[in-house]
């Protein structure tokens, strides 16, 4: 493709860029800009570069097209051991201390990696974690991988990397930890791939922190060479979120070629050796929390559809949830503001002294919520079962105890909640979609088709715009390309 842009029209691009993806090109990145564009054009058909960006100022972009212009605009070239001095201080400083800590408690340990791309970062993480616990079997770890590109995320399921995904790594790495593919590649061990879990997720535009996709409670986020694409309010927006995201100092980790401290005040910035680390300390004081997420947890719910065909339930008639009693409505409309700004301790307080020692379902499900965002998921279970006490025909108290279950990695438990939510409520599309995917992860793929074949066929009742009910915020069209992505995956 022999065109060269002027710059006017890479900027004007760029700006056009900005607008449809969030994706941030200053004046130093327009090389880098067109040359993601040449390859983007080339992928979707387009022989000559000026007419590709005629389409993109003229046409609609559909998902998968702005899937494929963000695999070629951003950089998904990975190798293992990566940054070795952010590794580093993972190795030797971070991970012993945590580790430390929770030796003598519930050993459990939750790490996510935000943009994983094809798979070599969070099967790092696996390996460190394996040469650095001796009784890791004993442990429950959550080694969350996420990432906008169905087809990376299905290459990093599948786990198999060439000589180039080696560079620079360990001598003892492929002999240790692989052995040789079918196809001159090499695949990793199944004890590693079966520590990291793949996810579709959407950093621009999905919300977390959030038990349905499991993005709470973390000790340690990896989020490498991805803030640098976004323009800067999203990029404080993602941060913030991140925090949220985060257990009481727990660590976000970024490339060293990018800074948190031009887009927010929020974490405490620590070095070691070469490596910067920010961490969580909301006792420090430092900066404010802007509210994300103004009503995601009490948001307006779209009405439950019909029980689709292809699994028939008992017939009933259609349970009307009661509404539960509850302190003042001052107490809860507080607690419920400090909730949805991240302030989980705030809103604690407020309702334990409101509560006294009883307990109304809403305070309940609102209590065990933020004990679970705080990782206290033995505390966020009691809750559970006193918002069951108090409300025990309402659906949700038992799928937000289902997907605490699943966290705590109790599968099959979290699937019989789940089945006394659905006899609940037919239509309770997030518990079709919740049910569905632990079945997929516990190998029964049939099962796992059909629940999410019926969460489809609910969802295709509603506007794409619509917001689910009980999802903090998620629209039905949102969730469709969730299971969309999900299959793409398999």
């Amino acid at each position: 493709m022999a065109n060269v842009l002027s710059k006017e029209t890479l900027e004007e691009t760029a700006r056009l860029i900005t607008s449809l993806m969030g994706l941030y090109f200053p004046e130093d990145r327009l090389t880098d800009l067109e040359r993601g564009l040449a390859s983007a054009s080339r992928e979707l058909g387009f022989a000559d570069i000026a007419n590709f960006i005629k389409w993109l100022k003229s046409s609609p972009m559909t998902k998968e097209s702005l899937e494929i212009m963000a695999s070629h605009l951003t950089v998904g070239e990975t190798y293992f051991f990566r940054e070795k001095d952010t590794l580093s201080a993972v190795e030797t400083r971070i991970l012993p201390e945590i580790i430390k800590s929770k030796r003598t408690g519930e050993k459990r340990l939750r790490i996510w990696s935000a943009g994983c791309s094809t798979g070599e970062e969070p099967y790092t993480i696996a390996i460190i974690l394996h040469r650095l616990i001796s009784d890791i079997t004993d442990w429950n770890i959550t080694i969350l991988a996420t990432d906008i590109n169905p087809m990376s995320l299905k290459k990093a399921r599948r786990g198999v990397y060439g000589e180039w995904s080696f560079r620079n790594s360990p001598e003892w790495l492929k002999s240790s930890y692989f052995k040789r593919a079918a196809d001159n590649g090499y695949e990793i061990a199944p004890f590693i791939k079966n520590m990291v879990t793949f996810e579709y997720l959407n950093l621009a535009d999905d919300v977390y922190p959030s038990l349905l996709s499991n993005t709470n409670a973390m000790d340690i986020i990896f989020c490498r060479n991805v803030l640098m694409y976004f323009r800067p309010d999203l990029s404080r927006k993602v941060v913030t979120a991140f925090y949220n995201s985060l257990m009481e100092k727990g660590f976000l980790l970024v490339s060293p070629c990018e800074t948190l401290t031009s887009i927010t005040t929020l974490f405490a910035m620590e070095n070691h050796q070469n490596a910067t680390l920010y961490r969580k300390d909301s006792d420090a004081g430092a900066g404010s929390k802007p509210a994300l997420y103004a009503n995601r947890f009490d948001s307006k719910a779209i009405p439950a559809a019909p029980a689709p065909q292809a699994a028939p339930m008992p017939k009933q008639t259609a349970i009307k949830r009661p509404s539960p009693l509850r302190p003042a409505e001052d107490d809860y409309a507080f607690a419920l503001r400090m909730f949805n700004d991240g302030r989980f301790k705030e809103a604690a307080k407020r309702l334990e002294e409101s509560l006294g020692g009883g307990a109304d379902a809403r305070s309940a499900i609102l209590l065990a919520r933020i004990r679970a965002n705080a990782g206290e998921l033995e505390d966020a279970l009691k809750w559970c079962e006193k918002a069951v006490a108090a409300n025990r025909l309402d659906p949700y108290c038992h799928y937000l105890r289902a997907t605490i279950l699943q966290e705590e990695g109790r599968l099959q438990d979290a699937v019989e909640e789940l089945k006394r939510a659905l006899y609940l409520d037919h239509g309770f599309v997030l518990a079709y979609f919740v049910l569905g995917s632990i079945f997929l992860k516990l190998g029964d793929e049939q099962a796992g088709a059909r629940n999410l074949k019926n969460a489809l066929e609910i969802l295709s009742a509603f506007s794409p715009d619509a917001i689910i009910p009980e999802s903090e915020g998620i629209t039905a069209g949102r969730l469709v390309e969730i299971i969309s992505s999900m299959a793409k995956m398999q």
